[in-house]
């Protein structure tokens, strides 16, 4: 008995000495790993303004874009963007109760980003959220324009890479629209794309031309995403699998 005695003491200086958490630096935490993976919705190397870095921001559920300082990701030191956001934490053992919090960090978008890069703390700004034109209406991929007008070469016959080239040329296609031709043996691949936001699927269209076999189709989703390689001309000379 005296023996425990002795000991509690010990263990009162023992555990009063450990750092406990609470639960606004908790719900703190929280708020700023949200911010973190702004961060990295926001990561890539294709140069954006700072109007796009801040809608793609605004876009993310639970975030709001409160400053944008900088004109592009590629120039000077890029662009900061102070976004807020908000945490949850639990207080209390037999009845707990959520403890929310917001608060604001700044994220930053340039080719010296560092993946998972943790965010600065700031103050809030007192100034309303940020609003964001909706963006521009992409141009749509001409899809039943280049099956219709591609060429059809019969068994045994050769394909004319000009003659493809010169098909979409008179398709006369948007300039946000990129084109790649490439000849493979007998065959002929052909993409036509759109410059992806680096997260989503990219809209893209793929055509194939070879002796008694042209084609034309849009790849998977699952291929259309970043990394997935679905979206090359490569993919037009040598589909990948089909997936959905």
């Amino acid at each position: 008995m005296r023996r425990l005695l002795l000991l509690a003491p010990l263990l009162l200086l023992t555990f009063g000495c450990t750092a406990v958490q609470s639960p606004e630096d908790e719900a703190t935490d929280s708020a700023r790993e949200a911010a973190r993976k702004v961060g990295e919705r926001l990561y890539g190397g294709s140069p954006r303004t700072a109007e796009e870095v801040g809608r793609s921001a605004a876009g993310i559920d639970g975030v709001e874009v409160l400053r944008l300082t900088g004109t592009s990701t590629h120039d000077g030191d890029g662009v900061e963007v102070v976004v807020r956001t908000s945490g949850s934490a639990y207080e209390g053992w037999l009845a707990p109760e959520e403890v929310t919090v917001r608060r604001c960090f700044t994220v930053r978008v340039s080719p010296r980003s560092e993946w998972g890069e943790s965010p600065r703390d700031v103050d809030c700004p007192k100034s309303p959220p940020l609003s964001f034109a909706p963006p521009p209406v992409p141009p749509r991929l001409p899809y039943e324009e280049l099956r219709a007008r591609l060429p059809r070469i019969p068994e045994g016959g050769r394909v004319d890479e000009d003659e493809v080239r010169r098909t979409l040329a008179a398709l006369d296609l948007h300039p946000a629209i990129r084109h790649e031709v490439k000849r493979e043996g007998d065959r002929v691949g052909v993409l036509l794309s759109l410059q992806g936001n680096g997260f989503d699927a990219q809209d893209c269209l793929l055509a194939r031309v070879g002796p008694g076999d042209t084609e034309v189709w849009v790849p998977s989703r699952i291929q259309r995403m970043p990394g997935e390689g679905g979206c090359s001309v490569s993919n037009a000379l040598g589909p990948q699998p089909s997936t959905n």
